[in-house]
């Protein structure tokens, strides 16, 4: 009864319908595109003559499945199921289904074809491929070979290494051709690179082809992003390739404003996610081609498929933004370490500071120093001057104000010729609060929970939510209340209301700036995104340096010093006025290695340091976090090297409800232990193999709580 209903209502419809509104109806079925048909299963299709058998990487990042699967090639497939493109496979189909010889069913999946084989040594029928997704090879061997040797580095998937290092497709992007390759251009002169001892040789040593390793303590200045150009271009003249990684398109953009004025138009790509994925994309292709033999990127780009690769930079390889969130989390200058081995090309770790696995690479000779003398250094340096607790207790305007008696004098004679840098180590306003008597912290009478102040308002909780209105200090009693750790803007209001004449701007995360004029103006700014003045900063204040140096981290002291040298590289020489002056306990390591510009010394103390207690980079660690239960099961089946040592486990701090998720950190509410696991040096890919082989057996079994295993965990205490 509802079918003919139905047939009768739509009859008429049509019956009542104006010609108009038929002859559209006709034109619009005749203009739709025909529907695209699903991959077939190829069901008695004739295979291929030649290699019938296709090695295929499933696109399965799960451990227990980072394996090859064999498939049968149909002859339609055969011209385009080449090594390295991408292919569509239906997987997941059991013995049982199986027709003609061939097995069917299951679901589809992306993948890419590995290699070509006559026979294969599956016992068993196999599937057929279902579709080649598009013909072009975007996995080269040397690229499989490199995130093969990743994932077993941080007992990963080479799946999921793979989506790291291949970007999503783009047809229009591969319709388009790639331009031709231009030749090698000439050979550079040494230019800036005269300033450092070896600096003249090491250009020459990439412009005769050889494979020169070094780790470059950079000079103070902007000149290190026309120094990376040069290195680039003394490669291209050996008529090998480049690559150079840096931590944020910032960075990116002021070398790829320097590979164009050296080297001009189409000789360099350029690789970072503000482009787009089309663009990126057709600069990738171009580089998979051959048509460009420099890439200059961010993260992403430590995987470039460079042609004949001559050379691998890093700049600041102690930027948090060159370790990969997303699994296994490579780094770049491992990975960058792996090309270079993989390849037997030069390698070049740069910055204005230098970390400490810059120093072992030295230290074992693997790599060879590139520095300044240190004239040369004081001469490119600005003045660095300190204020301490002692210097604070007798300052009068710094018990009443934020800013001790120095730093309002330098703020006020660097604004006489330009522009003062102030970096604070928070962004916002006023995150923590405590009594401006005794510096009780202020908590929160529900939930002793710390309380804030946002944007001048009114005191909330940061734990709970709630509203405090009526607080006091239950150690003194007083109702007055100070910053502990005083933010970007709030820093700008008070310099603000100080200098009433002077602009005033801040960069952080909500909006930072690439450049600033030269004109006098105070520049607040939190770590990492401090811009670029004209013609450098007259002076710049560091603030509340107990705040970096005081983190319960291993490498709070190194990352202090890269930030403040990272600031106060911006400030002009000290024969031109520059001053620099630091918020910090003058006796401190970090801050004296600063007022020396000695990061170089500074590494080596650490690493000794760390050899001694066994402390990485001189052994090898990987952390396993989950809860309790699922820890100890798994530590319990894990079959660790012998010399493995097991520190923990120890019960993981989990972050206050309605903030955001640090990697690696507990669900809020959830109760997590972390083990630390630690070997001696040789020993690391055994570590790595033993973990990965448990975390696979753990995964095939299925319902068992998740363990988070990370080789090489950033913060290790």
């Amino acid at each position: 009864m509802s079918s003919e209903n139905g047939q009768g209502d739509g009859g008429a419809a049509g019956e009542g319908a104006p010609p108009e509104q038929l002859a559209l109806i006709r034109e619009s079925v005749r203009q739709a595109k025909a529907p695209r048909a699903k991959p077939r299963t190829w069901r008695g299709a004739a295979l291929a003559e030649e290699l019938p058998v296709a090695r295929v990487l499933v696109d399965k990042g799960v451990l227990h499945l980072d394996r090859y699967f064999d498939y049968a090639v149909p002859a339609e497939l055969d011209a385009d199921a080449q090594p390295g493109v991408r292919v569509r496979v239906r997987f997941g189909a059991g013995r049982g289904r199986v027709r003609d010889g061939r097995r069917e069913g299951g679901g589809l999946i992306d993948g890419f074809l590995v290699e070509r084989l006559a026979a294969s040594d599956y016992p068993g029928p196999l599937a057929a491929l279902a579709q080649v997704v598009s013909p072009e090879p975007v996995l080269s061997q040397e690229l499989l070979a490199l995130a093969r040797a990743v994932a077993d580095r941080y007992a990963g998937s080479l799946a999921d290494v793979l989506q790291l290092a291949v970007p999503p497709r783009n047809a229009r992007a591969e319709q388009r051709p790639s331009p031709a390759p231009l030749p090698p251009p000439s050979a550079p002169e040494a230019g800036s690179w005269a300033r450092y001892e070896r600096g003249g040789a090491f250009l020459g040593s990439l412009a005769s082809g050889a494979a020169p390793r070094a780790v470059w303590n950079a000079l103070p200045g902007p000149e290190w992003s026309e120094e990376l150009a040069r290195a680039v271009a003394a490669t291209l003249a050996s008529g090998r390739g480049a690559l150079v990684v840096v931590p944020d398109g910032r960075a990116a953009a002021r070398v790829d404003a320097a590979l164009t004025a050296s080297l001009g138009e189409g000789r360099h790509a350029l690789l970072t996610a503000d482009a787009g994925p089309e663009k990126r994309y057709r600069e990738w292709l171009a580089v998979r081609r051959g048509s460009v033999r420099a890439v200059v990127g961010t993260r992403a780009a430590m995987f470039a498929p460079v042609q004949d690769l001559g050379l691998v930079a890093l700049w600041d390889d102690g930027d948090d933004s060159h370790s990969e969130q997303h699994a296994p989390q490579p780094h770049a200058r491992e990975v960058l370490l792996l090309r270079a081995a993989q390849d037997k090309c030069g390698f070049l770790v740069g910055g204005w500071s230098c970390t400490v696995e810059g120093a072992q690479l030295v230290e074992s000779g693997w790599a060879r120093p590139l520095t300044a003398a240190r004239e040369r250094v004081r001469h490119s340096a600005p003045l660095v001057r300190t204020v301490g607790d002692q210097d604070l207790a007798r300052d009068e305007a710094a018990r009443a104000a934020r800013l001790p008696t120095l730093a309002w004098q330098a703020v006020r004679e660097g604004l006489r010729h330009g522009p003062v840098l102030v970096q604070v180590p928070r962004r916002g306003y006023v995150p923590r609060m405590a009594c401006a008597q005794c510096r009780a912290a202020a908590r929160c009478r529900h939930c002793s929970g710390p309380l804030e102040a946002r944007d001048g308002g009114a005191l909330w909780c940061g734990w709970c939510g709630r509203e405090e209105s009526a607080w006091h200090c239950p150690e003194c009693g007083s109702f007055r209340l100070r910053a502990q750790v005083v933010g970007a803007r709030r820093t700008a209001e008070e310099l603000g209301r100080a200098f009433p004449a002077v602009p005033v701007r801040t960069s952080g995360r909500e909006q930072v700036l690439d450049t600033v004029p030269g004109a006098p103006a105070l520049v607040v700014s939190t770590p990492g995104a401090e811009p670029v003045a004209e013609g450098g900063y007259a002076a710049a204040l560091l603030l509340d340096g107990w705040a970096m140096l005081g983190r319960p981290d291993l490498r709070a002291g190194e990352d202090a010093l890269r930030r403040w040298i990272a600031a106060a590289a911006l400030v002009r020489p000290s024969g031109e006025g520059g001053t620099v002056v630091v918020v910090a306990e003058p006796t401190l390591r970090p801050v004296q290695a600063l007022v020396r510009w000695d990061p170089v010394g500074h590494a080596v103390r650490e690493l000794a340091e760390r050899a001694e207690l066994g402390f990485p980079p001189v052994s090898r660690m990987a952390a396993v976090s989950g809860t309790g239960e699922a820890v100890a099961a798994f530590l319990a089946a894990v079959e660790l090297p012998s010399e493995a040592e097991l520190l923990g486990p120890v019960p993981v701090p989990s972050g206050p409800p309605g903030r955001p998720r640090r990697p690696g950190a507990p669900p809020p509410g959830e109760e997590w232990e972390r083990a630390l696991l630690r070997v001696p040096p040789g020993r690391g890919a055994a570590l790595a193999a033993a973990l990965k082989t448990a975390q696979a057996a753990r995964m095939a079994r299925g319902g068992e709580e998740p363990v988070r295993v990370r080789i090489d965990p950033p913060d290790i205490g």
